[in-house]
């Protein structure tokens, strides 16, 4: 059986960072994954699902209506490791090139008050489990912590 190019990253050594998981062509175009590491796996506790299905309708809202990037974002999502999240993204990009946006994301969510978008019974399938505290926390811990100080290690998986 054909593995998973994702089960072969060196989750041992894997920081927390922005990584480029796969790029793949579509339609005679390419799209970039990138893997928005936000713990380090099994160091470090998981994000609360709470906490990460926030981040999520955070992300997506303001990825999906960024003045500069909104036709080119695909996906956001949670990982089921729930240590990060994918970004898919429209064109042949790399961890650096994408990184300023990531920050921007970050600090929109960390910053965030009000209602959560999408979080209502006829929008989204579990709306009750939402934690915009726990989820502002954790963002902020990743902005100053991670995307703040990006080294190549936070950039390029281990090899």
């Amino acid at each position: 059986m054909k593995k998973i190019p994702s089960f072969t990253v060196d989750h041992i050594h894997l920081l927390r960072g922005i990584y480029v998981s796969r790029q793949d062509e579509v339609g005679g175009e390419i799209v970039t994954t990138f893997d928005i590491r936000m713990k380090e796996p099994n160091r470090e506790p998981a994000l609360g699902p709470a906490a990460i299905h926030t981040i999520e309708h955070l992300a997506a809202t303001f990825l999906r209506n960024h003045p500069t990037w909104a036709d080119k974002i695909i996906y956001w999502g949670p990982m089921g490791c729930l240590t990060g999240n994918y970004l898919v993204v429209k064109g042949d990009l790399t961890s650096r090139d994408i990184a300023p946006l990531v920050t921007e994301t970050f600090r929109f969510i960390a910053g965030f008050e009000g209602d959560i978008p999408g979080a209502s019974p006829h929008d989204c399938g579990n709306y009750l489990m939402m934690n915009l505290p726990m989820a502002r926390w954790e963002a902020a811990k990743y902005l100053h912590e991670v995307l703040e100080q990006l080294t190549d290690a936070n950039l390029e998986y281990p090899k």
